[in-house]
């Protein structure tokens, strides 16, 4: 049986919008295992990104547990998630949210060099990552230089760097076009699978449906898993690129 790695235990979040509160989840109970891909579908605004957030230890839920392979990330103080995020998990942006003063390669090894680790070390797992994702001539390039689809690719390197427990990826393919998004993902899932790590991924688009072992869906604060042949109905349908 798959062993557990994120556990949420009852978990809401509500917010305060026009004086007015708002539940964008509603005691979520749900458990993703280890080495597993799973997709959270929702429209925007459903709370996806708040979901992330919480598990992330980025915001705090109203009421419930979270507990990251048995660590309850929940109740931690401020600092003491910060370093559980920078040492545990790897975060993917849509808007990759590369640091536009730094080169490629220093974009990538920072995550390795908040850890603590040489800068000898970082730049030998910098460069490996780079080989891996299709771009060792790009190391000394600047941000602005690369496409969105090359961007996304470092942002990848980047948050696997460090051979975190949990990548959690919000909406990666989304600022892309639809062969640089279905190429950014496959690269993307392998390289979470040839490393064992779990993935959990937001997003609107059903076109990666095929691709999960697992498929939710988020919808009025509560997360429910879909089923096998809801699955397949979306496979037929969905005849469009990842967007």
């Amino acid at each position: 049986m798959p062993q557990a790695l994120v556990e949420l235990q009852a978990v809401s979040k509500t917010f305060t919008e026009g004086g007015r509160e708002r539940s964008v989840l509603a005691g979520v109970d749900v458990t993703f295992h280890e080495g597993e891909f799973a997709v959270i579908l929702g429209k925007s605004g459903s709370g996806k990104s708040t979901l992330l957030n919480v598990i992330s230890g980025v915001d705090e839920p109203d009421q419930g547990t979270i507990r990251i392979r048995g660590q309850q990330v929940t109740g931690l103080r401020e600092r003491e998630r910060t370093l559980f995020r920078r040492d545990h998990l790897g975060i993917i942006f849509q808007f990759f949210n590369l640091i536009p003063t730094l080169t490629v390669q220093e974009n990538i090894m920072l995550p390795y060099e908040l850890r603590g680790a040489s800068r000898k070390q970082g730049e030998a797992r910098a460069r490996a990552l780079l080989e891996e994702v299709g771009l060792p001539d790009r190391a000394a390039t600047f941000p602005d230089r690369l496409s969105g689809g090359e961007q996304q690719r470092v942002a990848i390197a980047r948050a696997l760097v460090h051979e975190p427990l949990l990548i959690l990826a919000d909406e990666p393919t989304g600022n892309l076009d639809g062969d640089t998004g279905t190429a950014v993902l496959e690269l993307l899932l392998r390289l979470t699978r040839e490393a064992g790590r779990t993935l959990l991924m937001v997003t609107h688009s059903m076109d990666v449906v095929p691709y999960a072992d697992r498929v939710f869906r988020l919808r009025d604060g509560e997360l429910d898993e879909v089923t096998t042949r809801a699955r397949e109905g979306y496979a037929l349908r969905e005849a469009h690129p990842i967007r």
